[in-house]
């Protein structure tokens, strides 16, 4: 008996920390886009819940919209190539973290509770340079490959 108990504790565990990796959520996919994520292309589609060291990578007419857990929109247009790379939100005190490279294309941002609070939790990586996300709205291009 003792040993069934653990076993169901332990899968709790586990099926908990699977869904708390989700940072957010597809809002909006148009065209050509895909998630890279431990090697695999998932499709995108609305609804698709996106986690932290996801790469979104959009095609010649792809476009999508990401809405995270702190209410911050991500907006990324076609031929872009975009990295989830860090991010923590704490609901109660609406302190965190949250680092995006963007490797190619376009990106629009509007900042949510994070940046509120924190004025520097929001950075963009380009790679010439990384923005701190001071306002409430940005839009970043990056050219080429």
């Amino acid at each position: 008996m003792k040993h069934w108990i653990t076993s169901i504790l332990l899968s709790s565990v586990m099926v908990t920390s699977a869904y708390a990796s989700d940072i957010g959520r597809i809002k909006v996919s148009n065209g050509e886009a895909y998630i890279s994520r431990g090697g695999q292309k998932l499709a995108v589609a609305v609804g698709t819940l996106v986690q932290t060291s996801d790469t979104i990578v959009t095609g010649a007419d792809g476009s999508v919209g990401i809405t995270f857990l702190d209410n911050s929109m991500l907006s990324i247009g076609n031929h872009s190539s975009m990295n989830l790379e860090q991010f923590a939100f704490d609901n109660t005190t609406q302190a965190g973290k949250f680092d995006v490279a963007l490797h190619k294309g376009s990106l629009m941002v509007v900042a949510g509770k994070l940046t509120q609070h924190n004025p520097d939790a929001l950075k963009i990586k380009t790679p010439a340079s990384i923005l701190a996300v001071r306002g409430t709205e940005l839009a970043v291009y990056v050219e080429g490959d």
